[in-house]
């Protein structure tokens, strides 16, 4: 080979080797432009300097806001988390129940001499001031007394009961036809749908057909109308308003074949106007002489002309009265709260609790559709503890149990693109339902002692060993239902959510003090309720639990004693 020829071999082989360091020098190049794009896309971002999303190249924006996002994860993981957003309560609890144990002690020798709650405070003028409800940040409503002023005392304008001269009663015109209804939900969403089909019911000038109820895959209820309220009483108290049959004529179902479900089905919106319900629906009633609403929750407007809310007070406070196997044992059962309240006066506080787990039934079928055998399955946290997505002290496993229970009642809800379950954030804002044990404390820091009895209205308690062991130490008087009442007494009312939620109803109704705990249907039932039978004066205890939670969460939260008396007139 000639020298020359040489040469360009050698040339040829240096220049391959070279050419793997001009790729990665290359390389390394390219990744400092893409870094370098990146931080200037985030530094606009944060100076706040990203106007619009032309001023930057396509897909800008989303790039800096999905950096930022991940930034922002980043640090608060590595950040301690805020006052009140980790649950404390069980350790505040066990810091200060030696206090509260011997505070029992010295009530029981002085009924006068009360706890409270007291945070500590730098000026030693502003400790005196601080008294249980403002360190608790209990916001209590309607609640008259020392305690706390009446809401409706010192209003300018007095409490007028939402039955009234409104509600005129004149001789009924001819009826339109008939209007079927199906009620689905709890005791009080089948309430609130009866009220409804009653104005409805006025508005078309229809003959109600006592409603129907959908049988509830959680609370599988298979009662009826009259299971529950007494028909005769109901439809008795609304004869000069609304006619009301317990069943359709016998010409009606003929003209059907007997089958409801020939019989159109007006589907409606939720809270629909009044409007609607003339333009849309009368003139199919004109025209069948009868018409069908299913489902039926919530299908009017809260929003109604005056003597429409007036009949739907009507309804509520006084037609649906619960039927007669309820209503002895309910008042059987106050009777019991009274006896055992004797240290009080024979007042006692009921507190509805959100902290349960629900039974669910699920059937077996054979080859022709016939349900057989029920399997019992207990969904933990399936009601409003799974739906807050809040964390409490169980840890991992709770945590399982919390995921399980979401997955099993809202499929895929909780786990979409872009759903971020914050526990932490919910405790602050307030959204977690309150445990047995923070209750308690909560209780006892506005001053009611061990010598109060208490009456608890709930479902099934999650995990009710470990976490209604608290509450009762602190209130040695607490009863349910299901300690109150005899095992024979409630042997007929066994299987039927609705009919032992009467019971509660009834029992929290007739308390001197109401307590909620979390929001529902039954609390703003029974609130109203009270209200309406007290003449406005019902007290009852609705927290504030942005502001509880940081009292729970407070390490230098202590107790002191107050010359307050829960239960002073």
């Amino acid at each position: 080979m000639s020298l020359g020829a040489s040469m360009r071999a050698g040339g040829g082989k240096a220049g391959a080797a070279r050419r793997p360091g001009r790729v990665r020098r290359r390389g390394a190049v390219a990744l400092l432009l893409a870094l370098a794009y990146a931080a200037g896309l985030l530094m606009f971002v944060l100076g706040g300097r990203v106007s619009s999303s032309s001023s930057l190249p396509p897909g800008g924006v989303e790039v800096a806001s999905s950096l930022l996002r991940r930034r922002r994860r980043v640090e608060e993981a590595s950040a301690p988390p805020r006052p009140g957003s980790v649950y404390r309560s069980h350790l505040v609890f066990d810091r200060l129940w030696t206090a509260m144990r011997d505070d029992a002690a010295s009530a029981s020798s002085s009924v006068s001499s009360a706890a409270s709650w007291r945070r500590s405070m730098v000026s030693a003028e502003q400790n005196k001031l601080q008294i249980a409800l403002v360190s608790l940040g209990v916001c209590v409503k309607i609640l008259s007394g020392n305690l706390m002023t009446s809401h409706y005392q010192n209003s300018a304008e007095p409490w007028v009961p939402c039955v009234n001269s409104r509600l005129t009663r004149s001789e009924l015109p001819p009826s339109n036809g008939y209007l079927m209804v199906e009620a689905n939900g709890g005791l009080n969403q089948q309430r609130l749908s009866i009220c409804d089909a009653v104005a409805v019911a006025s508005m078309l000038n229809a003959t109600l057909v006592i409603p129907t109820f959908h049988l509830n895959s959680v609370w599988r209820d298979r009662s009826k109308f009259g299971d529950i309220f007494d028909e005769d009483h109901f439809i008795a108290t609304l004869r000069e308003h609304v006619r009301v049959v317990k069943t359709l004529s016998e010409d009606v179902l003929l003209r059907f074949n007997y089958n409801i479900s020939s019989i159109p089905n007006m589907r409606t919106k939720a809270y629909s106007s009044p409007n609607h319900y003339v333009q849309k629906v009368l003139p199919k009633l004109l025209e069948l002489g009868v018409v069908r609403i299913a489902p039926f929750s919530n299908r009017l407007a809260q929003s109604v002309p005056s003597n429409i809310q007036a009949l739907r007070c009507l309804v509520n406070y006084h037609a649906l009265r619960f039927a007669e196997p309820i209503r002895t044992l309910a008042e059987v059962l106050v009777g019991r709260m009274i006896q055992k309240s004797s240290l009080t006066g024979g007042k006692y506080v009921s507190v509805h609790l959100r902290f349960e787990e629900v039974l669910i039934l699920t059937y077996k079928s054979n080859s022709y559709g016939i349900s057989l055998h029920p399997i019992k399955m207990v969904c933990t946290f399936q009601d409003m503890v799974a739906f807050s997505c809040c964390t409490y002290d169980g840890g991992w496993k709770e945590k399982t149990e919390m995921d399980n229970a979401r997955e099993r009642s809202w499929r895929g809800k909780f786990r979409r693109h872009g759903r971020i379950i914050n526990p932490e954030g919910n405790r602050r804002d307030g959204k977690c339902p309150l445990t047995p044990l923070e209750v308690g404390m909560m209780l006892r820091g506005m001053g009611f002692d061990n010598t109060t009895s208490l009456y608890v209205a709930s479902g099934k308690i999650y995990n009710s060993e470990k976490y209604m062991a608290p509450l009762r130490k602190m209130f040695p008087l607490l009863v349910t239902k299901d300690t109150l009442a005899l095992p024979e007494e409630l042997a007929q009312f066994k299987g039927h959510s609705s009919r032992l939620a009467a019971l509660d109803y009834t029992v929290c109704i007739q308390s001197e003090v109401f307590v909620t705990t979390q929001g529902g249907n039954f609390p703003h039932f029974v609130m109203g309720h009270r209200r309406y039978l007290f003449g406005g004066n019902a007290k009852t205890i609705k927290p504030d639990k942005r502001k509880l939670v940081l009292s729970f969460d407070d390490p230098n939260i202590r107790l002191v004693f107050s010359s307050h008396y829960a239960f002073n007139q």
